[in-house]
C-alpha cells in the first residue's frame, strides 16, 4: 500500500439518512470523514419524504443535498462510487477501502450504512408503479391516498394487519387473498366488522390508464377499481459487503414464511466485526428515514467515542515510550562501534566513477559512508536521527582528516529533511526499530536528486535466518520500491535494480548468506 494513500478516521459506505446524520456527528466532532455513495437510496422512487420533522414533505433527492451541504460544512468529504472491498488492515489498525474505479483509502472505523432492497412479488406491473400507486407503509404513503380505493395484495401472513392498519386511511379497502394464507375465522370477523371486503383468486397484473393506476386485474379476468394497491416486500440488507468482513445476515420469518434480513448490531450499531458499525436499514428492517437519521448519529457517536479511548490508549504509550532518537541513542552506546567502519560495498560499487560534487547521506550512522566520500572529494551532507552515533561519526571524518568536508545534520526524517539538492543521494539500509514512514522519506530523497544526479538505495531483501521476531513482515522488492518512489514518467532512468547476495556471520559468529537489493536510478 503506497504511503500517501489518504487515510480517514472513518469510512461511511452509504450516503442515505443514516450514513450522512452518522458523519454529521463525526464532522462536528471533529474526526476526518469521508462518505462514499453508490447513489441508488430505497426511497428514490418516492416523491416525498414523511414524518420527519421539521422536514415533512421534502424530495428524497433534496433531502440527501441539504444533508451533504451540511456535513460538507464541518470537512466531510463526500464521493459518488461503489465500494467493492474492504480488506482488514494487520493488528485490528483498520481498513484498506476500495472503490470501483480502483481508488482506494484507509480508515480507522467504518461506518456501514447501505440500507436494503424491497424486493417486490412477482406481479405483473408492480415494479412500474412502485413507490407510485404501488406502496407498502401507510406512514410513508397513507396520508397522500387518504379515502381512495385501495387494495392490498396477501402475499405474508401480515396481509390482514394490513388491511386492517390502512383501514385507518380509507374506508374502501379490499383484501385480495391473491396467494397468501387464508384468513382464519377470527380475522374474517374483523375484517367484515371494518368494512374490509375479501376477493379470492390469484392476481395477474394491474390495469394502468393514461399512466394512472386503475385496478387490479385477476386471473380470470375480472379487474377491480382500484387507485392504490399495497404489497408486502421482502425486506433484504445490502450486506454483500458486510458478509466479506465476516458478518452474516439474520433472517426475518412470520408464519414460517421469509419476510427480511438484517444485520445483527448493538442498540449503537456496533458489530460483531472489529471496528465495523451499521445503521439504518442495513440493520434496522422497519426504520423510516427519521429513525434511520438518529440510528446514524447514535452511530457516529459511539465511533467517536471509540476512537477516543484508541487516542488515549495511544498517547499513554507514546508518553511512556521513548523516542526513535532515544532508541538509537540507547542501541550505539551498548558498544564503542557497532559498525564495521568500512563504507557499504554497493556505494562503493556504484559511485567510485562518479565526478564528485554534493552528497547527501541518509542515516549516516557513524559515518563510514561519508567519510569515504569526503575522502574523493564529496561536500557530503550526511544525517542521522542519534546524537550518539553523529558524534562518533564527526571523530572519525577528523580521524580521517575530511572533517571540513562533511556537515552532520541531526534529523527525524519523518518529520524533518535537508534542505538544498544533491549530485547524490544515497539511503544505505534505511530501516528502523521504530515506526519509520520509508516511502515518503525514499519520495522526498529524490525529489532533492539534483539535474544529471543519482539516488541509491540499498536495503535488506529479508530478515536473518535466526531471526524470528519478524517473521511476517515482508521487505520490499528494488521493483516495489521503484513503484513507491513515483517518480514522474520520462524524468528518470534506471541504472541498477538488482537483488544480490552477501555474508554476515550469526550472533554466533557462524556465516551465512543473506540477501540484500539495490536501486539506482538517475535523474534526466
Amino acid at each position: 500500500m503506497s504511503d500517501n494513500t489518504q487515510a480517514y478516521d472513518v469510512v461511511v459506505i452509504g450516503g442515505g439518512a443514516a450514513g450522512l446524520s452518522g458523519a454529521l456527528a463525526l464532522g462536528r466532532a471533529r474526526r476526518s470523514v469521508l462518505v462514499i455513495d453508490a447513489g441508488d437510496p430505497r426511497n428514490a422512487p418516492a416523491s416525498h419524504v414523511h414524518n420527519y420533522l421539521g422536514r415533512e414533505g421534502t424530495p428524497p433527492g433534496e433531502l440527501l443535498a441539504i444533508g451533504r451541504e451540511e456535513v460538507a460544512g464541518y470537512g466531510v468529504e463526500v464521493v459518488t462510487g461503489e465500494v467493492t472491498a474492504a480488506e482488514p488492515l494487520p493488528e485490528h489498525s483498520g481498513f484498506r477501502v476500495v472503490r470501483a474505479d480502483g481508488t482506494a483509502v484507509t480508515a480507522r472505523r467504518l461506518l456501514v450504512a447501505t440500507g436494503l432492497t424491497d424486493e417486490l412479488p412477482p406481479i405483473p406491473g408492480l415494479a412500474e408503479r412502485w413507490g407510485r400507486e404501488v406502496l407498502h407503509c401507510p406512514y410513508c404513503h397513507g396520508w397522500e391516498v387518504r379515502d381512495a380505493a385501495i387494495g392490498v395484495i396477501a402475499t405474508s401472513p401480515m396481509a390482514v394487519h394490513q388491511a386492517l392498519l390502512w383501514r385507518q386511511w380509507s374506508e374502501d379497502i379490499t383484501l385480495f387473498l391473491h396467494n397468501g394464507v387464508e384468513p382464519s375465522d377470527e380475522e374474517y370477523e374483523q375484517l367484515a366488522a371494518r368494512g374490509i371486503a375479501v376477493v379470492d383468486g390469484e392476481v395477474a397484473g394491474l390495469e394502468v390508464t393514461d399512466d394512472r393506476l386503475t385496478g387490479v386485474r385477476l386471473a380470470g379476468g375480472r379487474v377491480v377499481e382500484r387507485a392504490a394497491v399495497v404489497v408486502q416486500t421482502r425486506l433484504t440488507a445490502r450486506s454483500g459487503l458486510l458478509e466479506s468482513l465476516g458478518l452474516r445476515p439474520e433472517t426475518v420469518e412470520m408464519g414460517g414464511q421469509l419476510i427480511g434480513s438484517y444485520i445483527e448490531a448493538d442498540p449503537a450499531g456496533m458489530t460483531e466485526a472489529t471496528n465495523v458499525w451499521v445503521a439504518g436499514n442495513v440493520t434496522g428492517l422497519l426504520d423510516q428515514v427519521i429513525g434511520a437519521a438518529a440510528a446514524g448519529l447514535k452511530a457516529g457517536a459511539a465511533i467517536n467515542a471509540d476512537l477516543v479511548t484508541e487516542d488515549t490508549q495511544r498517547a499513554v504509550k507514546a508518553r511512556n515510550a521513548p523516542s526513535d532518537a532515544e532508541m538509537w541513542d540507547d542501541r550505539y552506546r551498548e558498544s564503542h562501534r557497532i559498525w564495521s567502519g568500512k563504507p557499504n560495498t554497493v556505494l562503493v560499487r556504484e559511485v567510485e566513477d562518479l565526478a564528485p560534487g554534493r552528497a547527501l547521506d541518509l542515516g549516516c550512522g557513524e559515518g563510514a559512508d561519508a567519510v569515504w566520500l569526503a575522502g574523493r572529494g564529496w561536500h557530503v551532507t550526511a544525517t542521522d536521527i542519534s546524537r550518539v552515533a553523529l558524534g562518533r561519526a564527526a571523530e572519525h571524518a577528523a580521524e580521517a582528516g575530511v572533517a571540513d568536508r562533511v556537515d552532520w545534520q541531526f534529523h527525524d526524517l519523518g518529520a524533518t529533511f535537508p534542505e538544498g539538492a544533491y549530485d547524490l543521494v544515497s539511503a544505505q539500509f534505511l530501516h528502523s526499530m521504530g515506526d519509520l514512514p520509508r516511502e515518503r522519506i525514499l519520495r522526498r530523497a529524490a525529489r532533492a536528486v539534483a539535474p544529471g544526479g543519482v539516488l541509491l538505495i540499498v536495503g535488506h531483501a529479508g530478515f536473518p535466518a535466526w531471526d524470528h521476531r519478524h517473521a511476517d513482515v515482508e521487505l520490499p522488492t528494488p521493483d516495489e520500491v521503484l513503484a513507491q518512489l513515483e517518480l514522474p514518467e520520462g524524468e528518470w532512468e534506471v541504472l541498477l535494480s538488482e537483488e544480490h547476495e552477501r555474508v554476515q556471520n550469526d550472533p554466533d559468529g557462524n556465516p551465512t548468506t543473506r540477501t540484500d537489493n539495490a536501486l539506482k536510478v538517475r535523474r534526466r
